[in-house]
């Protein structure tokens, strides 16, 4: 057998000439050489892209009279079929599968062409996918499942939702064929690596940029993946970038927490919000629209996200961008439909890991984990006065009073026609040799000049994530000069004195009681004007326990929390263990908080 005679036949000599068949037929007196001849004729075929090889040399076989057939030659014969795959005692055709029976009878397995055109592995997880191909009419469709949905013939039933013909009749007959198509042709399916979500995949580099990655994950997602990719061209959104930065609009905060995103998980850093609160007609919609033009389409309804969403929505949402920022637009949304207090949103998220969930067949789900950034927009801020220091904690809120850009409508144009390349090189730059130290540095480097600006911890590791990931954008992409300072997040950052919510919830008693001052004031006859709180004395305000508990509590604070620091730090005067002293109000001894306002 002469393998490099093999080697030469092209895709002309197999479709336009007799020339492949008549040399493998020269070994039909050695039924082994024939065996081991065909198969790399096979797969010198496939190399060139003919994938009707065994139907090829079928009818050569019927055209010089031999009829004589090994099981290898019974194939799928679908028209316009990816690939052509040994089907074993299986009839498959245009018009369908079939099992022959017993005296030429036949059973029908389904009523169009089916077949497995992929065997897909998660580089995640590790767990195997099929890809099915199905034609109804002229027209093939695919379609990716989990092994587990077409097991048995109660979960393949989940594929009629899709248009493939099956019923509880023909189920366990069309499992069997699936699984049996694939067992017999392991070797012809290709196995590719796959993946069910964007961002940092372990050692296999950033999704959507790892060669030869195919998208597995659910289907609702799947326009997200298909945004994240680079369109138009990189100069024309560089070219309007770089004026945005040179015209210090506030885009360039945009910019910097998109590309902060990406390098949250090297630098071992936990998720953050970034939150632009103003009036109307700013751009802040078109900011979010900047920040998603770094890695994918910015059009409404291809990346972006809206707060029109449940939280399970939200954090399914977040795992699947995973190192990729998360564009929320909209708070209003929300505040709309009554939500008032965003903490709980806030905490979970920023967690960067989801609920514990149960599995249908038992079990737990596989627990989904984030690392990114979270940019959102809305008319008011995302935080109130009762927020929690840890909610506050994790968000760098910015209110916009100026335009985004002079011309938001060319603004929008460019970004929209243009948008993914700056992603994906500053997501490559990221993979490079001892980049990630590199990274590091430079964060743990505006980490440490943040701390000394009267900064909490978690403010000034998120801050320094943009700024690090805007000055490696400004030397590798932007090439401009015109990164952001220290001075220019000092701006927009929360004090650490404006975190302490026991400081807050201060601010706000001493504020209330000066409000309703005549709810401590008795009128010229001794009585009460109104309901009473309490008494003020010099330098000192006694409001009665239940009415500091229930004022405290429909502000979202919390009484004992507030109290355990308000004796700690002085701000009350106490003469029991719990943190209270008696008072003389409208001629009854009561339990008071004796506030102090000049401590």
């Amino acid at each position: 057998m002469d393998s490099q005679k093999i080697e030469s036949f092209t895709a002309e000599d197999f479709t336009g000439t007799s020339l492949p068949y008549e040399y493998l037929y020269s070994f039909k007196g050695n039924p082994f050489e024939l065996g081991q001849a065909r198969e790399k004729m096979k797969k010198r075929a496939s190399e060139v892209g003919v994938k009707r090889f065994i139907s090829l040399w079928n009818d050569y076989l019927a055209s010089v009279g031999n009829k004589k057939r090994t099981p290898l030659d019974n194939v799928t014969t679908f028209d316009g079929q990816e690939m052509e795959l040994f089907s074993g005692s299986y009839v498959c055709s245009d018009a369908g599968v079939s099992l022959p029976g017993a005296n030429g009878t036949e059973f029908n397995i389904c009523s169009h062409p089916i077949m497995p055109t992929r065997r897909l592995v998660n580089i995640d997880s590790g767990e195997e996918r099929l890809k099915i191909a199905y034609k109804k009419g002229k027209t093939w469709r695919n379609i990716v499942v989990e092994k587990t949905a077409i097991a048995s013939s109660s979960s393949i039933l989940s594929l009629a939702a899709h248009g493939v013909l099956v019923n509880s009749d023909n189920a366990k007959a069309l499992s069997t064929y699936i699984l049996e198509m694939e067992q017999k042709n392991y070797e012809e399916i290709p196995e590719e690596k796959s993946v069910g979500r964007l961002g940092w995949v372990g050692e296999h580099g950033f999704s959507p940029y790892v060669d030869g990655l195919v998208f597995d994950g659910e289907n609702s997602f799947k326009h997200i993946f298909k945004a994240v990719t680079p369109s138009g061209s990189y100069e024309k959104w560089l070219e309007i970038m770089r004026d945005l930065r040179a015209k210090k609009s506030p885009a360039r905060y945009f910019l910097a927490a998109s590309f902060a995103s990406a390098i949250l998980e090297p630098c071992g850093l936990l998720p953050f919000f970034f939150h632009v609160w103003g009036t109307t007609e700013i751009g802040k919609t078109v900011g979010l629209m900047v920040a998603a033009s770094v890695w994918a389409n910015p059009k409404p309804g291809e990346y972006i996200s809206t707060f029109n969403s449940t939280d399970v929505g939200l954090e399914l949402t977040a795992s699947f961008l995973n190192s990729l920022p998360m564009c929320i637009d909209e708070l209003q949304i929300q505040s709309s439909a009554g939500v008032k207090d965003f903490d709980k949103i806030i905490y979970r998220l920023t967690e960067g890991v989801g609920k514990i969930r149960g599995a249908k067949t038992g079990g737990l789900q596989r627990t989904a984990t984030w690392r990114n950034c979270f940019i959102t927009n809305g008319e008011q801020p995302i935080t109130h006065s009762a927020s929690g220091g840890g909610a506050v904690n994790r968000i760098i809120e910015f209110e916009c009073t100026e335009k985004l850009y002079d011309d938001l409508p060319q603004l929008c144009a460019v970004i929209n026609a243009n948008y993914g390349h700056a992603g994906k090189i500053f997501s490559n730059f990221l993979q490079s040799d001892f980049v990630g130290d590199t990274v590091g540095k430079i964060q743990k480097q505006f980490y440490r000049e943040l701390l000394s600006r009267d900064s909490t911890e978690k403010q000034a590791a998120a801050v320094a994530a943009m700024l690090a990931a805007d000055e490696i954008a400004t030397q590798l992409i932007f090439k401009d000069n015109n990164a952001l300072t220290v001075d220019d997040m000092a701006k927009i950052m929360t004090k650490r004195s404006d975190i302490d919510i026991n400081m807050r919830a201060y601010e706000y008693l001493v504020e209330l009681c000066s409000r309703n001052i005549n709810h401590f004031r008795t009128g010229p006859f001794g009585e009460m004007q109104c309901e009473t709180w309490g008494k003020t004395d010099e330098g000192k305000i006694y409001i009665i326990k239940s009415v500091f508990d229930r004022e405290m509590i429909a502000q979202g604070f919390n009484p004992t929390s507030f109290l355990s620091w308000a004796k700690k730090n002085g701000v009350i005067e106490t003469n029991d263990k719990r943190c209270t002293c008696m008072a003389r109000i409208s001629g009854n001894n009561v339990r008071c908080v004796c506030l102090k306002t000049d401590w």
